[in-house]
């Protein structure tokens, strides 16, 4: 009878070990992974593009749902022209956290550049709907009903940028940009009149 009560116990003990080694295994393969992913940004600054695109495909091969690698791994395949795979990566990232701003934002450059302008509109409302402040969104959005020739509401969404932050270069130079080509437009219209 003594050797059942004292075999639950040792059972309690192990576990409890077990947890500690798990936990700390965890946190060691969490450290390994945040060096593999900062190695894999100075490899993308340094322009070793192959290098950094194995260095994220290591990580998720991983951890399959690891946001900030799809997110970065998604830039740098848009970085290179590879638009479709950018997007791809996106939306992993995207199914695992639907309101994760940077797959968002991303997501809409990646199909603004893939002239999808209004399914980047829809990124940057969501965007929107979450932070009524970002700024990239609302300049992006500006860039995007541009070109689609909405140029009045992309120069209300390039002021309402610079309304949050006045230094923001995208923001101000395309809403000048929009500005002239507007004057432009409408001065062609009353020569034609």
């Amino acid at each position: 009878m003594n050797s059942q009560i004292l075999m639950p116990l040792m059972d309690k003990s192990l576990t409890k070990n077990q947890f500690i080694i798990e936990k700390k295994l965890s946190v060691i393969v969490s450290d390994k992974i945040d060096g593999m992913l900062g190695q894999a940004f100075e490899c993308m600054e340094d322009g070793d593009i192959p290098a950094a695109l194995k260095l994220y495909d290591l990580v998720l091969k991983k951890e399959p749902s690891n946001i900030r690698a799809l997110v970065d791994k998604g830039a740098t395949l848009q970085n290179i022209g590879k638009i479709k795979l950018a997007i791809k990566s996106y939306n992993k990232a995207l199914s695992i956290s639907p309101d994760n701003l940077d797959a968002l934002l991303n997501k809409g450059a990646a199909l603004h550049s893939d002239e999808q302008f209004h399914d980047a509109i829809k990124c940057y409302d969501k965007v929107l709907l979450i932070d009524k402040k970002s700024t990239m969104a609302l300049a992006y959005k500006g860039l995007s009903l541009g070109e689609l020739g909405n140029l009045q509401d992309a120069i209300k969404h390039f002021k309402k940028a610079l309304s949050i932050d006045k230094y923001y270069d995208l923001a101000n130079i395309s809403k000048e940009l929009a500005q002239d080509l507007l004057k432009s437009i409408k001065k062609e219209k009353s020569k034609t009149q």
